[in-house]
């Protein structure tokens, strides 16, 4: 999992452009949006894009589910091993 939250951190860093950051910078379990990293909402819209090409994932938009796999690297991590194991 671990491997899978840095390729995460990486395709978040590229996708937003935070050229100031590392991904060792970044805790796995940080919020993303307002305290944490304080990403906005034209952040997640990238982040999700990026992710969708990236991993083939759709997500809605505003919904809680989303939120909630949003809400850290981890929570997206986690999101996103599971749906490999659906597509497997």
């Amino acid at each position: 999992m671990q491997a899978l939250e840095r390729e995460i951190k990486e395709l978040l860093i590229s996708a937003l452009q935070l050229e100031d950051i590392k991904p060792e910078d970044i805790d796995a379990e940080q919020a993303l949006f307002v305290e944490g990293l304080g990403l906005d909402s034209i952040d997640a819209l990238e982040l999700g894009l990026a992710l969708q090409k990236r991993y083939g994932l759709s997500m809605a938009a505003d919904s809680a589910e989303t939120r909630r796999h949003f809400a850290s690297i981890r929570a997206l991590a986690q999101f996103v091993a599971s749906h490999r194991k659906i597509a497997a």
